[in-house]
């Protein structure tokens, strides 16, 4: 192994599952003698912000990845000599033409595109409603997570998407570690970024006294409904290999939601905002099962583009 893959393949779990487990033992660390947490006004939660939550979870993820496979399909489409097939859960091809390795670096940029358009909605013009406002909040978490970790995969394994357009372009170990770097340095700063936004959908300031409740605010409204949400992303999925229908959504969640849980004691600025409350599950419900029969129904048998 070249010596900055090697770099990159240590720095990799430090920073995914090392930086979160020392940031959560630090608030743990300095909170422990400051003023007791007392016992939390669990009468003040919106439970119903909790299903939204999972039901949204569930529909952005799916959602962002069948832009990133629409966008490693339509170029191919159009590429002479290459035929592929969209599926929902996968993409595959026939035919040759040496573009299709650069092109398999299209959909995690046209994923990362979208992140930045739906962060730049949420930092300009947020939305009034909780509900939209929690959907823009994890189509952004979706696009920058399901993106960027493919830049670290791709930089140590040349058989991973990304990694093909790498080499395709002809980049140097150099460059790839570089660029892995960069991105683990983003997942870090971009999740601990969106605590706030999160935070502030809370049902009351009583939510955010301190840092025990600023945690448990943060469980139930994106640690909680991300591990319920694994589920239904899995049902979308099947059938399928182990690394289609279950590695990628649980490695998401995992390194995303780990640093959002455990930094969300220090974010001590936050404070309710005047939303629209989520009083109701059934346009999360509906928009989430309408997706999930398309992917069974029309994706699943796979669509073909000539």
């Amino acid at each position: 192994m070249a010596g900055n893959t090697a770099i990159v393949s240590i720095v990799a779990p430090l920073v995914t599952l090392g930086g979160p487990a020392a940031l959560a033992l630090t608030g743990l660390i300095r909170n422990r003698n400051r003023t007791k947490t007392g016992t939390p006004d669990r009468s003040s939660w919106n439970w119903r912000l909790t299903v939204n939550s999972t039901l949204l979870y569930a529909l952005a993820f799916s959602l962002i990845f069948f832009i990133q496979e629409l966008f490693l399909v339509v170029p191919k489409a159009l590429t002479p000599g290459l035929q592929p097939t969209l599926f929902h859960n996968n993409h595959n091809w026939d035919g040759d033409n040496p573009l299709a390795r650069l092109f398999q670096g299209t959909g995690a940029l046209a994923i990362l595109l979208t992140a930045i358009v739906f962060a730049l909605w949420l930092k300009v013009r947020p939305p009034r409603s909780a509900t939209l406002r929690l959907f823009v909040i994890w189509m952004a978490f979706h696009g920058f997570f399901e993106s960027l970790p493919q830049v670290v995969v791709g930089a140590i394994f040349p058989q991973n998407d990304v990694g093909m357009a790498m080499d395709y372009l002809g980049l140097s170990p150099g460059v790839k570690s570089a660029a892995a770097l960069t991105a683990l340095a983003a997942i870090a700063v971009i999740a601990l970024g969106m605590i706030r936004p999160l935070l502030e959908l809370v049902p009351s300031p009583g939510d955010l006294a301190n840092a025990g409740r600023r945690a448990r605010s943060i469980f139930l409204i994106a640690t909680l409904p991300a591990l319920l949400a694994l589920p239904l992303i899995i049902l979308f999925r099947v059938p399928g290999t182990l690394d289609q229908v279950v590695i990628v959504p649980v490695a998401v969640t995992v390194i995303g939601i780990s640093w959002i849980q455990a930094g969300a004691w220090s974010v001590t600025t936050a404070r309710p905002v005047e939303l629209r409350p989520a009083s109701s599950i059934r346009l999360p419900l509906v928009a989430t099962g309408v997706l999930f029969l398309i992917f069974q129904f029309v994706l699943r048998p796979g669509i073909e583009f000539f």
